[in-house]
Parts: C-alpha cells; structure tokens; sequence
C-alpha cells in the first residue's frame, strides 16, 4: 500500500492524529503514539487505563471505521509540510509489547491512503497542479 519512501516516512515520525466516531456518530479526533509494522498501524498503551480511552471505547462498541493522519512540518519559512492520511478498520485491543511497552493496542488495517509531498518540496505556485477551466 506504501512505497518505501512513504514506510520511511511513517517508521520516523513518533504521532499521529486519530479519529473515531462516538456515540453520537461524530468524530473524535486524538494525537497518539503509533507503530507501522510494514502492513498494519497499532495504537494503544500501558496499563489498563487505556482501556477506558475514548478511542478505544468507540472501537470496542463496533464503531471500527478511523481515519489516521501523520504529519509534519519541515520548514515555516518556506512554508514545507508533509503528510500520509490514511482510512482504516479497526480491532479490539489485544495485549502486546508495543512503543510504549507492555500493554493494550489497537491494530489499524488500512483500507485506503494518500501520502503528499513526501520529497519535501516547498509549497507555492507550482507545488499544486493548475486548475484547468
């Protein structure tokens, strides 16, 4: 689904912006900690408190459907940011050593992504394709 540029990309930087949908079907957006094993995103932490998280309270109750996004900002002036969004399902918490040790996470199986500017380019009057009328 990556390109080895965009796996690069994802195994250097530490957060990421979570969305889930609550119970009242909207979204629930959380910076957090992520690993990327090649195929699958896993999101969680230690201890048990990370079970009553809302993010993992919408995912248990079958609101499975998240968005991931990882992003950065490689320079204000020039204005250059990068950024890898991606659409997701995810499952129950299992217990596993995961980035932050020992505890509870979530794995994260993409369904689909788009990854932009991963060379870094800074933004302007060329970084966008020219709107054709």
């Amino acid at each position: 689904m990556f390109t080895e540029e965009e796996v690069a990309y994802l195994r250097s930087q530490p957060l990421a912006r979570l969305a889930t949908v609550n119970e009242d079907g909207g979204p629930d957006v959380v910076p957090v900690a992520f690993e990327y094993d090649g195929a699958c995103f896993w999101v969680g932490g230690a201890g048990e408190q990370v079970l009553a998280t809302r993010k993992f309270r919408n995912i248990t109750a079958g609101r499975r459907q998240v968005s991931l996004v990882v992003d950065d900002l490689v320079s204000f002036a020039p204005f250059i940011a990068r950024a890898i969004r991606v659409y997701g399902t995810a499952d129950d918490p299992v217990h596993r050593a995961g980035l932050v040790g020992p505890g509870h996470y979530c794995r994260i199986t993409p369904t689909k992504a788009w990854a932009w500017n991963m060379a870094g380019d800074p933004v302007g009057e060329t970084w966008y394709e020219p709107r054709r009328s």
